[in-house]
């Protein structure tokens, strides 16, 4: 048994051995055929250009979702049940048009009876106002009299305090009737709180209850948005917000319309950043006056097109990576050498280099991404504007 296991350990050994020879061999023919393909005097053929003074334009660009400028949730002011409701989703509704009904049977008999306690404090008032006349056509008789010496001052005295106490209940009863009209006013008020009237003018986005519902001050009914002016927020690097200004204009692009571009306005700037990602919130406003815009389209905003500087420029074929690190090749002799540069502002096929490169130099273009270093690299004749970096 013994003999046995130590014949299997010596072939387990010889095994693992043979395995990792046998890795090491194809490790080294990879790596040779690797030299072979890619190592140094490989030559490439490739193309020159020249870094370059030009201008470029300083674009920026920003993405958010549209929305309309106006959205309201339109809810009742009284609680009841919904008795009408008078549009559905993508109706457009103008401002002060009925929206819906809530049942209202309990507030007309409400009304009813106000109206008759304010019919009887009227009845009240005009009696008392009768009284207080004929008491006081009897004062200015009993005046006659006492100024006569044909009556006691006690029986005039009398007849004055009679005429207050009138006075007092015609003001008592014209009092009760600013309270019973008061109590009506209120009535119609809550009556009319059961006619539900759009706020603005726009278009239904969401119908949130049906008929039949029971609704109170916080249940919203219908959502009601103005989709004239579509707005998309922002955030914009600190570096850039103090390039903006309110009125500038904007060029917009949606994926819906394809390259069609609408024209948009910085409508307000925030006066605060967030101190987390250094950026404040910039809101544009995109004019739609025939309601092609739709809220919640992903929106690109380019701001600033107008406006450029100037820059040393490179061909975009030029810039080629070291990892995370960009640069070009600079070209000395027939051998390229690999030197790193600060990327700036891309605009279509040129790259603004912003450090480490001097107008003038001469770089690989076409072809620089299939370099590596010790490449040889073979000149192809290319077109004048590429050879100075481009037009």
């Amino acid at each position: 048994m013994k003999r046995i296991l130590l014949l299997l350990v010596v072939i387990g050994f010889g095994a693992f051995a043979g395995f990792r020879i046998w890795e090491s061999y194809q490790r080294l023919h990879s790596a040779k055929a690797t030299t072979k393909g890619q190592g140094p005097g490989r030559v490439v053929s490739v193309t020159l250009a020249e870094a370059r003074l030009g201008s470029i334009r300083q674009e920026l660009t920003i993405a958010g979702a549209l929305k309309p400028k106006e959205q309201v949730d339109i809810t009742a002011k009284a609680t009841g049940r919904v008795e009408r409701l008078n549009f559905q989703i993508g109706d457009r509704v103008e401002k002060g048009e009925l929206i819906a009904e809530l049942e209202d049977d309990e507030l007309v008999q409400q009304v009813n009876r106000a109206n008759a306690s304010l019919a009887v404090a009227r009845a009240s008032a005009d009696q008392r106002r009768a009284e207080l006349a004929n008491s006081k056509s009897d004062l200015e008789r009993f005046q006659a009299l006492f100024d006569q010496g044909l009556i006691p001052k006690r029986e005039y005295q009398a007849q004055q305090t009679s005429s207050q106490v009138f006075e007092s209940q015609l003001q008592l009863s014209l009092a009760q009737v600013r309270q019973a009209q008061a109590e009506l006013n209120g009535l119609k008020i809550q009556q009319q709180q059961t006619r539900i009237v759009a706020p603005m003018t726009g278009w239904v986005a969401r119908r949130h209850v049906d008929v039949g519902a029971l609704v109170n001050p916080s249940t919203p009914i219908l959502t009601l948005v103005n989709l004239s002016t579509m707005v998309t927020v922002a955030a914009v690097p600190e570096r850039e917000v103090g390039k903006l200004r309110v009125g500038m204009k904007a060029a917009v692009e949606l994926d819906a319309f394809g390259d069609r571009t609408f024209t948009g306005v910085v409508a307000r700037i925030s006066p605060v950043l967030d101190a987390s990602t250094r950026s404040a919130m910039v809101e544009i406003e995109i004019a739609n006056p025939q309601g092609q815009l739709k809220a919640e389209m992903f929106a690109r905003v380019k701001l600033g097109a107008m406006s450029s500087r100037e820059a040393i420029l490179i061909p975009r074929a030029a810039l080629v990576y070291r990892g995370a690190q960009p640069g070009v090749y600079v070209v000395q002799g027939n051998t390229p050498q690999f030197r790193a540069i600060e990327a700036g502002v891309t605009e279509e096929e040129h790259v603004e280099a912003l450090t480490n490169l001097q107008p003038g130099t001469r770089i690989v273009s076409t072809g620089a991404s299939m370099l590596s270093e010790g490449d040889r690299i073979r000149v192809l004749k290319a077109p004048a504007a590429d050879q100075k970096g481009g037009a």
